[in-house]
């Protein structure tokens, strides 16, 4: 791809609310140029032949096994709470007005 028009990074400014002067438009034609560039490598990249890589590494799953460990029953719990109704811990209402 040839470099860019002064056109066309004026059209590129003026959609990034840009007013660049004459020295920031040089400066965008070759910075632009460069990104459109990279582009067309990746368009090059054969999907079908190249082999996918997900993941630099290999990922073992690092979850551990749930164990169910014995704790507190319903009344322990009951007997430490400040205030409760039934068989349930009471709390203050947090309400958006």
């Amino acid at each position: 791809m040839d470099k860019l028009t002064k056109e066309e990074v004026l059209h590129v400014a003026y959609l990034a609310r840009l007013k660049p002067n004459e020295e920031e438009i040089e400066k965008y034609r070759v910075e632009l140029k460069q990104i459109l560039d990279e582009i067309d490598k990746i368009k090059d990249v054969e999907v079908t032949t190249d082999e996918i890589l997900i993941s630099p590494s290999i990922n073992k799953c690092s979850l551990r096994e749930d164990e169910i460990k014995e704790g507190l029953t319903k009344e322990e719990v009951l007997k430490n709470a400040p205030s409760k109704y039934d068989s349930f811990i009471e709390v203050r209402g947090v309400l958006n007005d």
